[in-house]
């Protein structure tokens, strides 16, 4: 459990620096993929409220295809709209899920809220089947929370 309390902390220090939204986002990615083992490709979407669709921000992992997404399509879609954490074990048996790589078998969205508006999400992929536990979800979830103001 320290290990999540010094990421949280790491964190914290970086959304309070003096860099960009991007440049913090881009060093919450890297911290976490190089922290967490499980963690194979993680990224933030920020929100365009306006005509529903979600945009690929600073991330680490493979590229991916899906630079847009609109609310409703997808795990990430699926958090937009409900502005809900969605925790998946196994994206197999998930009927709305968008395949970013066949490798991909359990990924976490939690949603940024800020002033009551999801303004953006960190999505998180693994390899490995159920790789997230109610810490990871508890983690990211500070993590957005702190992160919103700045957003």
């Amino acid at each position: 459990m320290s290990l999540y309390k010094d990421i949280l902390k790491l964190s914290q220090a970086i959304i309070h620096s003096e860099n960009s939204v991007e440049d913090k986002m881009q060093s919450i990615c890297d911290l976490l993929n190089n922290k967490l083992e499980n963690y194979d490709w993680t990224g933030f979407y920020t929100a365009d409220i306006k005509n529903r669709v979600l945009h690929l921000g600073p991330y680490t992992g493979e590229t991916s295809d899906h630079t847009t997404i609109p609310y409703g399509k997808g795990i990430c879609g699926q958090a937009a709209e409900t502005e809900k954490t969605f925790l998946i074990d196994d994206v197999s048996a998930e009927s709305n899920y968008i395949a970013c790589s066949i490798h991909v078998k359990s990924e976490i969205v939690v949603p940024i809220i800020k002033d009551g508006i999801m303004v953006g999400q960190i999505d998180i992929d693994s390899n490995t089947p159920a790789a997230f536990t109610n810490d990871d979800q508890h983690l990211l979830e500070q993590i957005c929370t702190e992160l919103a103001s700045y957003i």
